[in-house]
């Protein structure tokens, strides 16, 4: 058996890609594939309404809010998120706590002003408490993304903004992994491929009022005011990834909702930075203990700057036991363990052993 610790695209709930198989050729009696239907039919009409509203149960997401799906990615969303709303005053604050934080950033740039509201640091490993943040109290939205992939930082609290701004969150690689207040955010966005879906999908929570503040440069397809009045179907969208995006929600509900993933999120995680803090320094985990992800664990062996021969023979032993992309980014190195919400406990389970038995034959 394999098991996929990718960052993303990741692994999907096994069950749902049973029912998936299932269905393929035949979706919903429909006597056709998910891949074949007409998004302006009737059968698809159902699978999506039955996405969203099932995604607005899991979140509890308020009436004032709308939930649209679009394409591109987090990475497009770096730049919708700045055409819809930083022409309100020019300017946006951006909390830069990673590498995609610091792509969307840089992206918004083209756009308007942006003041990123924490000095440049060479590495991150942590989250400035906001007592230190230098905030614009006339921005059009602050900007954070509330787990960083590469570098695993997750924030451990919801920033409290200036009355009249927006927050926005990056939410991509933690999406549906414990439960949120809506109503705090103005702008709630994430790819689908981590947590949620496979590739090709972006969920995009956004507050009505905010809807219609865009850019006149802002092309139709990013522009959430367009997506919104034509229900998500302005061009031809994502179709097979929304279907499977739809079972996911419904495994999740199966599953205890978004409490039941937080529950096993913060299992699964304990166990891995328990194996970690106890190997007496073979393993190694740069970030501060409050922000360390419950999705992406990033370590090192033998040393802070790692070890490259152990790490690499660790690597060549997991996937010979069947455990695969574990490597770390290319920018971080490293090795770099997924727990997203379709990895299960037991799978988790085989990790620590491994990374214990690999500790005591190479501690020496």
């Amino acid at each position: 058996m394999v098991i996929n610790f990718a960052a993303g695209p990741a692994k999907l709930p096994e069950e749902v890609l049973k029912e998936v198989q299932t269905n393929l050729l035949d979706c919903n009696g429909s006597g056709i594939s998910v891949m074949e239907m007409s998004h302006r039919s009737s059968n698809y009409a159902k699978i999506q309404e039955t996405a969203i509203n099932d995604l607005r149960e899991l979140l509890n997401v308020p009436s004032n809010y709308k939930i649209l799906l679009m394409q591109g990615g987090g990475t497009g969303q770096f730049a919708a998120v700045a055409l819809n709303l930083i022409g309100i005053t020019g300017t946006a604050d951006y909390v830069i706590t990673g590498s995609w934080s610091s792509k969307a950033a840089k992206e918004a740039a083209q756009y308007g002003k942006v003041n990123a509201v924490l000095p440049k640091v060479d590495r991150y490993t942590s989250v400035p408490r906001q007592s230190t943040w230098k905030l614009d109290p006339k921005a059009s939205y602050v900007y954070y993304c509330d787990n960083e992939t590469v570098e695993g930082v997750e924030f451990d609290f919801v920033p409290e903004i200036p009355a009249g701004v927006a927050l926005v969150a990056d939410m991509s690689s933690n999406f549906l992994s414990r439960p949120i207040d809506v109503s705090k955010f103005g702008v709630i966005f994430a790819g689908a491929q981590k947590n949620i879906g496979p590739a090709g999908t972006t969920v995009i929570i956004v507050r009505e009022d905010l809807i219609g503040k865009h850019m006149k440069i802002t092309p139709s397809i990013l522009n959430f005011e367009l997506m919104d009045k034509n229900a998500s179907l302005l061009n031809t969208p994502p179709t097979f990834g929304i279907y499977v995006m739809g079972l996911v929600f419904k495994w999740i509900k199966r599953n205890g909702g978004v409490e039941g993933m937080a529950k096993l999120a913060a299992s699964k995680s304990k166990l891995i930075y328990e194996t970690i803090e106890q190997s007496n320094g073979f393993y190694y985990c740069p970030l501060d203990a409050n922000v360390r992800s419950r999705m992406n664990v990033p370590f090192r062996i033998g040393s802070a700057t790692g070890n490259d021969a152990l790490e690499k023979e660790f690597l060549a032993k997991a996937e010979a036991e069947g455990m695969i992309q574990l490597k770390g980014h290319r920018s971080v190195g490293g090795i770099r363990a997924s727990l997203y919400n379709a990895i299960t406990f037991t799978e988790t389970q085989k990790l620590a052993s491994l990374m214990l038995n690999f500790y005591k034959n190479n501690k020496n």
